[in-house]
């Protein structure tokens, strides 16, 4: 009964949604899109797009969405907005992190996205633009892999920090205190490969369209990269996510080093207590402001 109860739900909130839709101006990308996305279709084969695509995707990605914060360092105004003031940026640790990037990228995360064709014709997930779904399918599927992605990396990133196997394989992460965008997916191998497996869960789960995995993708980074971005900039869009964690929060992890474990939202440390810490430091953060302003007034 209550699974029905819920599938009626699911079915109302989607009609509902679909009917809001229909009263939105039509989007001018769209045609743009849908020219692009069918000669791609016509003039790649499946394997081309799923592989190269895949990884063209997530390299794209993931470098222009870093390229604001470390343009950031270089601009003197942006530094009011840095989290760990005292601790800049060296060429030296980026350099550093770049050539352990491109070692993940390339020699782990590109044979994982190689088997990328060979998933999608085992679950018979299509490319066609005839059965896309609509933005509003895709932005609620990625909230959906966002969830199950947290989860997985609240457990396992919590076990990663356990004393007798920390130093083998997290610690590699850890080298950098104040975080900067292009450290997110700077971590030993064993750690991309156990904790990037959450990734995968929400998109066996949801994925009904080779466009979720891009949309997916994307989305994942822009939350990894701002999380370690080392800046908490005002009006984050991503800040309108229900329970988002940001920048503030995970900074506070690589600083602190124990407590505020998950990667997007809050619930989990918020539930089983591992944000305390991070609870403490804001208020005494709150009440050292407000002792500064009494003195100034």
């Amino acid at each position: 009964m209550a699974v029905n109860e819920s599938v009626d739900i699911l079915n109302s909130a989607y009609l509902a949604v679909e009917y809001i839709d229909s009263f939105l101006p039509d989007n001018p990308l769209q045609q743009p899109f849908k020219n692009a996305w069918n000669y791609m279709l016509d003039n790649y084969t499946k394997f081309q797009i799923a592989t190269w695509g895949s990884l063209i995707v997530h390299e794209l990605s993931y470098f222009l969405l870093c390229l604001p914060g470390f343009i950031f360092q270089f601009i003197p105004y942006m530094q009011k907005y840095k989290i760990q003031q005292d601790k800049p940026e060296t060429w030296e640790k980026q350099w550093k992190c770049l050539k352990t990037l491109l070692f993940n990228h390339f020699c782990i995360q590109l044979p994982l996205i190689c088997g990328t064709y060979y998933f999608t014709e085992y679950f018979n997930i299509p490319y066609d633009w005839e059965r896309m779904p609509r933005w509003y399918m895709l932005l609620a599927q990625c909230f959906g892999c966002a969830v199950i992605e947290d989860a997985w990396h609240y457990f396992l990133h919590r076990l990663l920090h356990h004393k007798r196997i920390y130093k083998y394989i997290h610690k590699v992460h850890h080298e950098f205190v104040s975080p900067f965008g292009m450290q997110a997916e700077y971590a030993h191998p064993l750690e991309t490969l156990i904790l990037g497996t959450g990734f995968f869960i929400g998109i066996i789960v949801f994925c009904n369209h080779m466009i979720l995995l891009w949309a997916w993708v994307i989305c994942r980074l822009m939350e990894t990269i701002d999380v370690h971005s080392g800046y908490d900039i005002p009006l984050n869009p991503l800040h309108l996510v229900p329970f988002y964690a940001g920048a503030r929060f995970h900074d506070f992890h690589h600083m602190n080093f124990i407590g505020n474990y998950a990667s997007t939202f809050t619930w989990w440390d918020r539930i089983f207590g591992t944000d305390y810490q991070y609870v403490s430091y804001q208020e005494k953060e709150k009440n050292q402001e407000l002792l500064t302003e009494k003195k100034s007034n």
